[in-house]
């Protein structure tokens, strides 16, 4: 959350010279963060920073951040996404568009398959989401939520199972339990808003094992 901070308080482009404290799950810190690290230090990306932490209720992994979220400094930004509305009527989160609170207060923290800002998810490879995952994969091992819930089912399925539905995975992820539901985007207007509140009250569920 350190580096969550100096990535809102910075522009894409810049330099920081931060003291990082050696550690070995550094590089994949510095890349969820949102930064790339050089010579001068750590250059800020157009990215998201990942808001995590150890006993989260959930973890919340989107695709990738669109533009307009990359820009504004946290997910499902755009002004058609229903993440945050179905997040609020699910009880999910108590605020919209607020990922340090939905963190702090909610035990909800926020990540992406893919760091790289693009303006549609048309623009990724399946290896950027493939190794996307691993790297997912390694901070649910490491920081152990309740549950990791994907929001998109393309993303799962590019770089997990191709045959994958929306719902519980059975094999899991990074040993925790893994709910897949459809993308929350306007374009996908034939999941209705109801349809993403019950989505998301299954995985408060299953990360609360009920």
């Amino acid at each position: 959350m350190a580096l969550a901070e100096v990535h809102w308080q910075t522009r894409p482009g810049e330099v920081v010279a931060v003291d990082l404290r050696e550690h070995e799950r550094l590089p994949d810190i510095v890349t969820g963060a949102g930064f790339a690290r050089g010579a001068r230090g750590l250059r800020r990306l157009r990215a998201l920073p990942d808001t995590v932490a150890p006993e989260m209720r959930v973890l919340v992994c989107g695709l990738n951040p669109s533009l307009v979220a990359a820009d504004a400094g946290f997910g499902f930004a755009g002004a058609t996404n229903r993440f945050w509305p179905a997040a609020l009527e699910a009880g999910l989160v108590t605020e919209a568009r607020n990922p340090g609170h939905a963190l702090s207060v909610d035990g909800v923290g926020m990540t992406d398959l893919v760091k790289r800002a693009t303006r549609g998810t048309k623009e990724l490879r399946r290896s950027e989401y493939q190794a996307g995952a691993e790297l997912v994969r390694r901070l649910v091992a490491w920081l152990r939520p309740g549950a990791v819930l994907f929001v998109g089912l393309e993303g799962w399925r590019a770089a997990v199972d191709r045959t994958a539905t929306p719902g519980l995975q059975a094999a899991g992820f990074g040993g925790v339990p893994a709910y897949v539901m459809p993308s929350t985007s306007g374009l996908n207007a034939r999941v209705r808003l109801d349809d993403l509140v019950s989505h998301l009250e299954a995985a408060l569920r299953v990360a609360e094992g009920r």
